[in-house]
């Protein structure tokens, strides 16, 4: 059976990344910073008959990546998909969007979003290159953000986020050149759309299940030319 890693499976699009892919008859390995608080995802791995297993794996914590990267030693992943993200503690709910405005950034906070959403993908794929490299699929996506399309932004604001995921962009365009060209892997960066979750809020427009579905439809069809392009849950080519 193939095998997917996912980050952030503990809620929101992570969760529901490891609950199609286990229905569709994939091994899921659902990481979680804190598995012990993540009610939801043990209920599914239970539920699983062993198909997914859940991870202790801190995004932000390096030598967490790398003992999780050791424990799994010898697997191969056919899908890495990095989905923990975050869009800082300015983040609202009920409007799905940070209240952070420039003239009061929370720098400390812009930091700890550059960590989530750029560093700890890249470390992330780093550690588990090798497992990648191993298996048949050989696919890396990254869930970005049409707000880190430079062409799409019309309306400024959302200075961490929005900077967040453009940076994430460049991060995963390289690792499609990189990787590409030395161990055949394939890159794909992916909005999801404005989903509700706990970070879209009760506002947004579309349901997880649909979100991720389409999602993982993109992903069964990337190929080497689709690798190191940015692409919308429906399968639409987004601009840089």
């Amino acid at each position: 059976m193939p095998l997917v890693l996912i980050t952030g499976a503990n809620r929101g699009l992570g969760l529901e990344f490891a609950r199609q892919y286990a229905a569709a008859g994939w091994d899921v390995i659902a990481c979680a910073r804190k598995p012990e608080a993540a009610e939801a995802l043990a209920a599914l791995a239970a539920a699983s008959d062993g198909r997914v297993v859940v991870e202790q794996m801190d995004v932000t914590d390096h030598a967490s990546v790398d003992a999780a990267a050791r424990r799994l030693e010898g697997r191969a992943i056919d899908v890495l998909l990095n989905s923990a993200g975050t869009m800082g503690r300015g983040t609202t709910g009920k409007e799905g969007f940070p209240t952070n405005t420039f003239g009061a950034l929370d720098y400390t906070d812009f930091e700890e979003i550059l960590r989530v959403n750029v560093v700890g993908p890249l470390k992330v794929t780093e550690a588990f290159v090798g497992h990648v490299a191993r298996s048949s699929q050989k696919k890396c996506v990254a869930i970005s953000s049409v707000v880190g399309s430079i062409a799409e932004n019309t309306s400024g604001g959302l200075y961490a986020y929005r900077g967040s995921k453009a940076a994430l962009n460049a991060v995963m365009k390289s690792l499609a050149i990189d990787l590409g060209s030395k161990r055949g892997i394939l890159v794909a960066m992916l909005h999801p759309g404005w989903v509700r979750t706990d970070m879209g809020g009760p506002r947004a427009s579309l349901d997880a299940p649909v979100s991720v579905a389409g999602m993982i439809k993109v992903i069964a069809g990337l190929d080497a030319g689709q690798s190191g392009r940015f692409w919308r849950f429906d399968g639409k080519e987004l601009p840089w």
